[in-house]
């Protein structure tokens, strides 16, 4: 069965548009025109990503990606006419994989979802991965953590994911922005403070997993992960 992808557009003619060239690719998609039917679909369906537009009737594309995200990390990308570095931020804040800016190019939406999808999906020789009280485990795309709460399963972003295991081969070595950049987000035009908005992320749920001290920042240069609890 081939990927099946959730678009997310009241625009008639834009969702036409983007369908038909991921149908075009071999891709299935269903559409959702408001935000209550995204969800509604979401839950029955189980897409393998999402493309999501921010200005839809009933819920906003926010609110409905907060929700995907408090269900699992299924890979969304939110498609907007909103320009502006701070909502981009805020999406991607959220729990968001990557973002369109409109107008768009149809052949650069079905890169994204390529890319998003082959950074989700992908699979290593390597099982699992293990740094300190950190637990990677590849094939079943599962974080657990050792901290002062016991054992704990933290739910990651696509993207997040990708960070955080690229990190895990290399324990200690300090990534530059730049690093994590080309090796987890190379399409696009990505910011460097996208890059400090996914390490926000990672940092908080570790740190509501009970540990404080794994992901640290090294300031002027990069992150990097702490061999030690």
């Amino acid at each position: 069965m081939s990927v099946l992808v959730l678009v997310v557009e009241d625009e008639p003619d834009v969702a036409r548009i983007i369908t038909g060239y991921l149908d075009r690719e071999g891709l299935r998609t269903v559409r959702a025109e408001n935000g209550q039917i995204a969800l509604d679909l979401h839950h029955q369906l189980q897409p393998d990503i999402v493309l999501l537009d921010v200005k839809i009737p009933k819920l906003d594309g926010y609110e409905v990606l907060s929700a995907i995200r408090r269900r699992g990390d299924t890979p969304v990308i939110m498609v907007t006419a909103l320009d502006e570095d701070l909502d981009k931020l805020q999406a991607l804040r959220i729990g968001a994989d990557d973002y369109i800016v409109k107008p768009f190019n149809p052949l650069e939406v079905v890169a994204r979802v390529k890319a998003v999808l082959r950074r989700a999906m992908g699979r290593s020789d390597i099982a699992v991965l293990r740094v300190g009280p950190l637990e990677i485990d590849l094939t079943a795309h599962a974080v657990v953590v050792e901290g002062s709460n016991g054992r704990t399963r933290i739910d990651l972003t696509a993207t997040e994911f990708r960070i955080l295991s690229h990190m895990a081969r290399q324990p200690t070595r300090v990534f530059s922005r730049a690093d994590l950049i080309d090796a987890c987000l190379p399409e696009g035009n990505t910011l460097e403070r996208t890059i400090d908005t996914h390490a926000s992320n990672i940092r908080r749920k570790l740190h509501a997993a009970g540990n404080v001290t794994l992901f640290e920042s090294i300031r002027g240069v990069g992150y990097r992960l702490s061999t030690v609890p």
